[in-house]
């Protein structure tokens, strides 16, 4: 199979301006054909904007292209995609049946296809026993469900999600990750989907796009972003909780100076005295009786959520530092603990943010 055979969707200098104002800032990307691809990052950083141009809402400037063909200047019904909105938009006085079945009938298809994709839609999501219900009859979770039966009946080359969950409660959003995840595998289709929640994306990507700003932070999969992110962006957003980021100084010879104790750590591409990012994820983090490489810190609050529990601690210098336990007795407010993490598990960035180890 050719390289280019290989590539769902294909954007290059991608960039978005309102007046003078832009928004999306020449991003280049390459999505594999079938990988499930979820565009994450906070408010405003533009994940949904570069989602609307892909499905052809959106002007844009620089090229899209879909399984190699060139989209950037069709329509969004000549792009091969189907697209899923953060809202069900469904017809209140049609059934499900109709609901399912309106775009193929707006596109002059032959009924007995219509049918045939209508019920291995209803089959696939196993919504059959509610084809003739009205959308006021269904729960939130059916509901999305049809909006998905939509998209899947137009047979694609490209499903786009918007924030498809973020209407349900979150019991509810976490059985349909499972039915989204679930699809993908039984389709193969490329799925993009967009999320503010980094647990989502987490949870359901083969890759993970982190945004901010209009611009791609980092591309990986879900494990490498998690374990190696490339800056304290990243690192800071991935993740719950969060990356405990400490402010340090690299005291040469292999130390840095952190609060009340020293680690080691090689980074010798630096002048003595430089400030730095210490980045050590909660559940690498360890209570130890002291020593040389650990740092002093008082328990503040305890977090109990049955088989783990969140420790919030200060560093003599007032510094905020989450640690997970899975085992051992309870540590109550005020007690004194030393803390260390293995030399392996840390990470290291400059005063921009900029990893430097």
């Amino acid at each position: 199979m050719r390289e280019l055979d290989r590539i769902g969707v294909a954007l290059n200098g991608v960039r978005k301006s309102y007046g003078a104002l832009q928004v999306v800032h020449g991003i280049d990307l390459t999505i594999r054909d079938g990988d499930f691809v979820v565009f994450v990052g906070p408010s405003g950083c533009g994940k949904s904007t570069l989602l609307r141009m892909i499905a052809g809402l959106e002007v844009t400037d620089g090229e899209i292209a879909i399984k190699g063909r060139d989209v950037t200047d069709l329509d969004p019904s000549e792009r091969g995609i189907a697209m899923v909105f953060q809202s069900y938009a469904l017809y209140p006085h049609m059934s499900v049946r109709d609901n399912l079945a309106f775009g193929l009938k707006m596109a002059r298809t032959d009924r007995a296809e219509i049918e045939r994709r209508v019920g291995q839609a209803a089959e696939i999501l196993k919504i059959a026993h509610l084809l003739d219900r009205r959308p006021g009859q269904l729960s939130g979770g059916q509901r999305q469900r049809v909006a998905i039966g939509r998209a899947i009946v137009r047979e694609p080359d490209v499903f786009l999600f918007d924030e498809p969950l973020s209407n349900l409660d979150a019991e509810l959003r976490v059985s349909m990750r499972v039915e989204i995840a679930r699809l993908h595998r039984e389709l193969g289709n490329t799925m993009i989907y967009v999320t503010h929640d980094q647990t989502e994306a987490m949870t359901l990507a083969d890759q993970i796009v982190i945004l901010r700003d209009g611009r791609v932070e980092q591309t990986g999969t879900p494990r490498d972003v998690y374990a190696n992110p490339v800056n304290t962006f990243v690192a800071g957003f991935i993740g719950s909780p969060r990356m405990n980021l400490l402010d340090a100084e690299w005291r040469g010879s292999g130390k840095v100076r952190l609060a009340d104790g020293e680690i080691g750590a090689c980074l010798d591409s630096l002048q003595a005295g430089e400030r730095i990012v210490v980045g050590m994820r909660p559940e690498h983090i360890r209570i130890v009786a002291g020593g040389p490489d650990a740092v002093k810190a008082t328990v503040e609050f305890t977090e109990y959520l049955g088989g783990t529990r969140y420790l919030y601690c200060r560093l003599g210098d007032a510094q905020n530092v989450v640690v997970e336990l899975r085992e051992g007795d309870d540590i109550p407010s005020g007690s004194t603990v030393w803390l260390t993490a293995p030399s392996e598990r840390r990470r290291y960035f400059d005063s921009s943010g900029a990893r430097i180890g």
